[in-house]
């Protein structure tokens, strides 16, 4: 009898959903520099405080932000964490393709290498 024990993966798909927008991007990127508040974020963007605070939820949902009140204000910081996650899982994605790479230029050197010697040996004839 074989017992398969899968580990549940994470689900990355509301992580790079978020990333997936301009303005959400630049965002998180405003906010590993300073803490500012969703009004101050507003007034960076051609669009209304309501859609800006969309954006910020959608980061807050998929873990990329926090929100934390300091007085009247609702402060917005980066979770540095969830970008390194995000960062080590493209991180592996490059290693695999770079391997596969790798070996399809092997591949690809082995049979020029072949046909140049089965060249030469109908040149010998």
């Amino acid at each position: 009898m074989v017992v398969s024990v899968q580990t549940a993966l994470p689900d990355f798909d509301p992580l790079f959903a978020a990333l997936a927008d301009h303005t959400r991007r630049d965002i998180v990127r405003r906010a590993i520099s300073a803490e500012e508040g969703v009004l101050e974020l507003a007034g960076h963007y051609p669009m209304s405080f309501a859609a800006v605070q969309k954006h910020v939820a959608v980061l807050e949902r998929a873990g990329l932000i926090t929100k934390r009140r300091v007085g009247r204000r609702r402060v917005v910081r980066t979770n540095l964490e969830a970008l390194l996650v995000a960062r080590r899982l493209l991180d592996q994605y490059e290693e695999l393709w770079r391997a596969r790479i790798d070996r399809m230029n092997e591949l690809i050197a082995e049979t020029a290498g072949a046909i140049d010697t089965g060249a030469k040996k109908e040149s010998q004839r």
